[in-house]
């Protein structure tokens, strides 16, 4: 399909602004010069200037037309790459539920205004609406299974879209190698208990997403940190490392697409080293893959799935961010282990009701999942580079960022070793919540960075929110 004339004029002006050709703060042609420069219409000239308002590049100024709008963030150095040389720590039980239930207890006392901490989009950036007519649509068709016997393993309507999908990432799965689950949490905490037993080693990435770590916590097992760069993802050199050096190391966890928090995405040639490396150690690898869906330029990035070639790697995702958090649905396929994964989620948690397993088959078979998807992928960009623009824009001099290619996050270094856990307290004090770096590790390593969200619709309160965050950290010790 050819690209709308309006896109193809909004993209000629946002290769400009990127280029420099307009600099910041400078005026754009006016709407009636575009009309008459370009020989297209009134409408479709402001169809242009609107897409590029809508991605931040430029800004409306009340009598005075069009502006590029200032990108502070230019000037902003990306996240701290760890050292690759450094020792890495014992591996040890977590120990993290501490820190969880003490930040979950201390949001509770405080009225919040503005969640940065929660990592899901707004409730209007879903198909609410496509979704309910789905399940009536379900509901008339097949009234029965409401009270008939759940199908095992998943409903095969959603377990066969599912698998068509998967083709989008490099896999090729049949129906019945695909295991619908309570999201990708409970995925993860099946591949886990499948592959490993109390007091076993799990290499996970450093930071980590602490959600993870609570897992281990509760099944017994050790976490071995992974240096893990924001622009790279995990290292694999460090895990060839650990894997000679920790010979009870019994899987690897990652999150190769847009990991939590770093919003990372490792290279394929990376990917497939990986695949390769703990295929040569017989080192289950578990991905995660919550949020491969989220990118930018609407090209998927492949799974590390897709360079199994023995059912070493098991694959876990849900649609918990891109599609309907309420109703708490993920997949997996676990390769050479499926059999025993069928068998612990029978025994822990039986089967998901089929009612939304039905009606979310039906929405993502239609190509209206697409245009939510593109929708969705927009809007999240938006917003992401709204948030990172208010950080260059109001945190002290010295603070760093790496802007992701995709996802809803934002890791965060402060200047001079500023305590996050400092600011998270100071923050909430006012009704601001964010993510402190103490909660992404075992360790007291990131104490100096937080991770923000950027999934919620940007406003003014969001802004204002920002700006004082900003002064927090300023004054921080």
């Amino acid at each position: 399909m050819d690209t709308p004339l309006y896109q193809r004029l909004a993209d000629h002006y946002r290769r400009a602004i990127r280029t420099g050709a307009l600099a910041p703060a400078e005026r754009m042609p006016s709407v009636r010069t575009l009309v008459r420069t370009h020989r297209v219409s009134l409408s479709t000239a402001l169809q242009a200037c609107r897409q590029l308002e809508d991605d931040g590049l430029i800004e409306a100024r009340p009598r005075s037309g069009y502006f590029v709008r200032p990108l502070h963030r230019k000037a902003m150095l990306p996240a701290s790459e760890p050292d690759p040389g450094r020792p890495l720590d014992p591996a040890r039980y977590v120990g993290i539920h501490d820190r969880v239930s003490d930040f979950i207890a201390q949001c509770e006392r405080h009225v919040t205004s503005v969640n940065l901490a929660l990592a899901a989009a707004s409730p209007a950036h879903y198909p609410a609406e496509a979704l309910k007519q789905a399940m009536i649509r379900a509901v008339r068709a097949k009234p029965l299974m409401l009270v008939d016997r759940v199908p095992p393993l998943g409903h095969p309507e959603l377990r066969g879209v599912l698998a068509r999908r998967a083709l989008e990432l490099g896999m090729n799965l049949a129906p019945d190698e695909i295991l619908v689950t309570h999201g990708c949490i409970e995925a993860v905490n099946l591949a886990l208990r499948a592959v490993a037993r109390p007091g076993d080693t799990i290499a996970v990435e450093s930071p980590v997403y602490f959600g993870l770590l609570q897992i281990l916590e509760s099944l017994g097992m050790r976490a071995l940190e992974i240096p893990t760069s924001p622009l790279q993802g995990l290292s694999v050199d460090a895990l060839e490392l650990a894997l000679r050096t920790h010979p009870h190391l019994r899987a690897v966890v990652v999150v190769p697409n847009f990991q939590n928090p770093l919003g990372c995405v490792m290279p394929d040639a990376e990917k497939a080293r990986l695949a390769a490396l703990c295929e040569r150690h017989q080192v289950a690898l578990i991905e995660d893959d919550t949020y491969g869906m989220l990118c930018d330029d609407d090209r998927l990035r492949p799974a590390v799935k897709s360079w199994d070639h023995t059912g070493n790697v098991i694959h876990c995702a849900s649609m918990h961010k891109t599609l309907a958090p309420g109703m708490r649905l993920g997949w997996m396929t676990a390769g050479r282990w499926q059999s025993r994964v069928a068998m612990l989620k029978f025994a822990q948690s039986r089967h998901n009701e089929p009612l939304a397993q039905v009606a979310v088959a039906d929405y993502m078979g239609s190509k209206a999942y697409d245009r939510h998807l593109s929708r969705l992928r927009r809007q999240v960009k938006i917003q992401r580079e709204q948030v990172a623009e208010a950080v260059a824009r109001h945190f002290p001099p010295g603070t760093r960022l790496s802007m992701p290619e995709g996802g809803m996050l934002l890791w965060v270094e402060l200047p001079g070793q500023r305590s996050s856990a400092q600011v998270f307290e100071q923050a909430l004090a006012q009704g601001i919540r964010i993510a402190p770096g103490t909660m992404f590790s075992n360790s007291d390593r990131y104490n100096h960075f937080l991770r923000l969200s950027c999934g919620q619709t940007y406003t003014p309160q969001i802004a204002d929110a920002l700006r004082t965050l900003g002064s927090i950290v300023a004054n921080a010790g």
